[in-house]
């Protein structure tokens, strides 16, 4: 078993080891050093390592990931939110999601660039058909279309996510995320989780995948993340006929 998959089971477990011991399994996981072995400063090599990076507890400390952090910061952060595709008018909300989940394990929830990327999915994001968002600029309206009269239903798992993970790691509860959580949860429910309305296939090509880091894509690893985060494993076998875990 990897060093880095040991670290996240003893996290998970509330195992605590000292800083001597996680430094030295940081160290040898083949993982991490995959992860941390080239440096490309392009905003999708960024977002794509960090990604990867934030699943593993306690690599916020490595300096790799601190120069990851320092690239994102003034090249992909903004005062609306995070855009990997080209500065405010191209924010999106699956990569702004993403983002935010990533800085919230890396422990970076109260920063201004999290804060930001949060405030967006609050004042921005859409849960349902046939709503408007207020929010501007038309590169929401590119890539298949992420908040038109049917809002991307990648960027809706992604923003569940995100909140979910953004709920759990802050002690101060946040009323309007939980809102957004239950009705983000109500919305995937009523497509039973991963089906489309009009026909019942599966709503993309890899929603029945899985992945690990997480990709740009949802997946069957992300549905089962919000499944189970919320205990709805019960509800998804009564109300869509699925048996995810």
């Amino acid at each position: 078993m990897d060093s880095a998959l040991c670290l996240r089971l003893d996290y998970e477990n509330n195992n605590n080891k000292i800083d001597n011991k996680i430094l030295e399994l940081l160290m040898t996981s083949t993982l991490v050093n995959k992860l941390t072995k080239n440096y490309i400063e392009h905003p999708l090599f960024a977002v794509f390592r960090i990604m990867g990076l934030s699943e593993i507890p306690y690599t916020e400390n490595l300096r790799y990931t601190e120069k990851l952090i320092n690239y994102i910061n003034n090249k992909i952060s903004t005062n609306e939110g995070f855009s990997c595709l080209g500065g405010i008018s191209e924010i999106v909300p699956c990569y702004n999601a993403m983002l935010l989940e990533a800085y919230t394990r890396l422990g970076l929830s109260n920063t201004k660039e999290c804060i930001n990327a949060l405030n967006w999915i609050k004042k921005y994001q859409l849960f349902g058909r046939n709503q408007k968002t207020t929010w501007k600029y038309f590169g929401i309206c590119k890539h298949g279309g992420c908040l038109g009269k049917v809002p991307c239903y990648i960027g809706i798992g992604k923003t569940m996510r995100a909140l979910i993970t953004y709920a759990e790691f802050n002690n101060k509860k946040d009323i309007e995320v939980e809102n957004l959580i239950n009705n983000g949860i109500d919305y995937m429910l009523y497509h039973s989780i991963y089906k489309r309305l009009s026909n019942g296939y599966p709503i993309s090509s890899h929603i029945t995948d899985v992945m690990m880091p997480q990709s740009y894509v949802l997946s069957l690893t992300d549905l089962i993340y919000i499944v189970g985060k919320r205990k709805l494993t019960g509800v998804c076998k009564k109300v869509c006929k699925l048996n995810l875990i």
